[in-house]
């Protein structure tokens, strides 16, 4: 383990990066006073950008040459979802998932010292999700639902060369839509480790069992679904943007240095 320290460390960044960019984004455009949200008065039209913002922050992690090193799981359903298809090993998946619920708890808690009360405050609420006027169990049939899309765009995108360069495209496309469109009925979480550290500062445990069992049940559904109609050897590697310059943990893939490989 102590030789995949930088990816365990990389995953922690990248989560703490995209909670960061997540707070900031959300601050601007929701906080009462805040200069957008009074030129914006459209809710739908402020989700749309709050998306747009969120899927290019997800493509510029995913793309990125951390995010390339470590496979830009920043997700624990993501990771459960790749070690139930055999690619990588159960005590990298859990120093994975716990570097990932450290980093987002550090990005709430660096956007909380940078922003203070707007960001604390409803609406934006430490951007904790939460069950909409639905209830909460249509809030977790839709987490299921978002989080089987996701991963199994993921897995369809990876698994063919063609479609694999657009890995990133695809996923920060859903992240997008999936503001815009379904956070009313859940908040949009498909991660555990991002609703709980927006959780964890101000105390919101009670809906909490939905982001924790909702996205994991879906990418598991997912991967058992993709396992049954196409082969778990279909899924090359566990990385989300697989690249010849950086090392995989999960494949062995070693990049060439000075010619050889």
């Amino acid at each position: 383990m102590r030789e995949h320290l930088a990816e365990y460390a990389i995953e922690a960044l990248l989560l703490g990066l995209f909670m960061l960019s997540a707070g900031v984004v959300t601050t601007a455009l929701e906080a009462p006073g805040s200069p957008l949200r009074e030129a914006i008065a459209s809710p739908l039209t402020r989700r749309a950008l709050i998306g747009a913002g969120m899927g290019l922050t997800a493509i510029a992690l995913v793309y990125s040459p951390l995010g390339k090193r470590s496979g830009a799981h920043m997700n624990p359903a993501i990771t459960l979802a790749y070690l139930r298809l055999g690619k990588l090993a159960s005590r990298d998946a859990l120093a994975y998932a716990a570097a990932q619920v450290a980093g987002g708890i550090a990005g709430v808690a660096v956007v909380a010292a940078l922003l203070g009360n707007p960001f604390e405050s409803a609406p934006v609420t430490w951007i904790a999700t939460l069950p909409g006027v639905a209830g909460p169990g249509i809030a977790f049939a839709a987490e299921v639902a978002i989080s089987f899309g996701m991963m199994g765009a993921a897995l369809v995108f990876t698994s063919a060369p063609r479609l694999a360069p657009y890995t990133g495209l695809c996923c920060g496309a859903l992240v997008a839509l999936y503001i815009t469109f379904e956070a009313p009925l859940s908040g949009m979480s498909m991660n555990p480790a991002r609703s709980l550290a927006s959780a964890l500062f101000p105390g919101l445990w009670r809906d909490l069992w939905i982001y924790f069992a909702g996205p994991p049940l879906g990418m598991l559904l997912a991967a058992e679904t993709y396992r049954g109609l196409r082969g778990a050897a279909r899924v090359h590697c566990a990385k989300l943007q697989h690249s010849d310059r950086h090392r995989c943990i999960f494949c062995g893939f070693e990049p060439r240095t000075g010619g050889a490989p």
